[in-house]
């Protein structure tokens, strides 16, 4: 199953590369790595609960990796949004109102506090850092909403695996059951868009 696969993959990366590799896995998971903190985070928390690893040097570990992931999604949206928009945007049904729309976003007064929400979003907080980069959104904001949501979001997952030592035999009966909530959430978005893209490109061809 594909929340098995992903979890037994986080594991041995942690059991072999400790600390680093939690700040790896974090990393990709900033990104649009298929590795959500979900598989991550409470591990992390079952080997601070071992007293395996320091509970400071975790959190300082996971949201360094998490910001370094969501930096190197931010440049890519800054250095190379608007050219991949131009030139191959519209294979993705994507133009260049879109861009220009995303760009006035990110620069508007609530934006930080956009992104910050956007953290605490399953897939979202996966892509969010990239729009945030095309729109050019000052560095200190999004730095600042971005370590911060990030860190209290892997913090309380953290505490869910502390938590949850002891009773990981159940939790686990019911994972797999996560496997069709998170496929079916991802076709209906990917339906719905493609849906509104077709819809409006018809609009603006009348």
């Amino acid at each position: 199953m594909l929340t098995e696969l992903i979890t037994e993959f986080a594991i041995h990366v942690l059991d072999t590369t400790g600390y680093a590799g939690a700040a790896f896995l974090m990393a990709l998971e900033s990104m649009i790595a298929p590795v959500p903190s979900e598989a991550v985070m409470p591990f992390v928390g079952f080997l601070v609960a071992d007293g395996k690893w320091g509970l400071w040097q975790a959190v300082l570990a996971t949201s360094f990796g998490s910001f370094a992931g969501s930096y190197v999604s931010y440049l890519m949206g800054y250095y190379g949004g608007r050219p991949f928009v131009l030139k191959v945007g519209k294979y993705l049904l994507l133009d260049v109102h879109d861009l220009e729309r995303t760009e006035r976003f990110f620069h508007g007064k609530k934006s930080a506090w956009t992104l910050f929400a956007c953290r605490f979003i399953p897939v979202v907080r996966h892509l969010v850092s990239i729009p945030a980069g095309i729109g050019k959104m000052p560095f200190v904001p999004f730095a600042l909403a971005t370590t911060i949501g990030a860190s209290l979001w892997n913090g309380f997952l953290l505490y869910c695996g502390l938590s949850l030592r002891e009773n990981w035999s159940l939790v686990q009966k019911y994972r797999h059951h996560f496997d069709g909530l998170i496929i079916g959430m991802l076709v209906v978005t990917v339906v719905w868009y493609v849906w509104y893209k077709m819809k409006r490109r018809k609009a603006e061809r009348a």
